[in-house]
């Protein structure tokens, strides 16, 4: 086992795995709003997903089928997710409305944001909640404070 690399070629250092009930109807919704490519997909017993891979830029989302047996449960059958993905994409209003018509839910509309995002947030139908951005605009760390305490209400 000489010279294995300790992060394998392919693999960025952190990816997310998602815990779904219907990990086969997420990842063609995944595929459909962001474009991803499926990797890899291991079957489990039932005709369930017991581990994919997806393809998204330069990042890898790994998911499965919810397995309470194992631990495993996905945000619907906990009643929600406190932890919500950010994605950079490359015209957020489109990835934005392909969500929405897919099936998602909108949290927090599209909009212009004072760090130079335009931004937008959403629950996909199996829970787990995104928030996607395109870049706009390039502010400096001096007019980022000034616009956050203008949005707080200071001058």
């Amino acid at each position: 086992m000489a010279n294995v690399k300790p992060i394998p070629d392919g693999y960025p250092q952190v990816s997310a795995y998602l815990c779904i009930d219907g990990a086969s109807a997420a990842i063609e919704f995944y595929s459909k709003v962001f474009g991803t490519t499926e990797r890899t997909r291991m079957p489990s017993p039932g005709g369930k997903v017991g581990h994919a891979e997806l393809q998204l830029g330069d990042s890898v989302i790994m998911l499965a089928d919810e397995a309470p047996e194992m631990g495993m449960r996905s945000p619907k059958s906990v009643g929600g997710s406190p932890v919500t993905m950010s994605v950079y994409v490359d015209d957020v209003d489109a990835v934005f409305n392909r969500a929405v018509n897919a099936g998602a839910r909108a949290l927090r509309p599209v909009e212009e944001q004072f760090y130079g995002d335009r931004s937008g947030q959403f629950e996909d139908p199996f829970g787990h909640r995104w928030s996607v951005s395109t870049h706009v605009e390039d502010v400096s760390p001096e007019e980022m404070a000034k616009r956050a305490a203008e949005m707080a209400g200071g001058a």
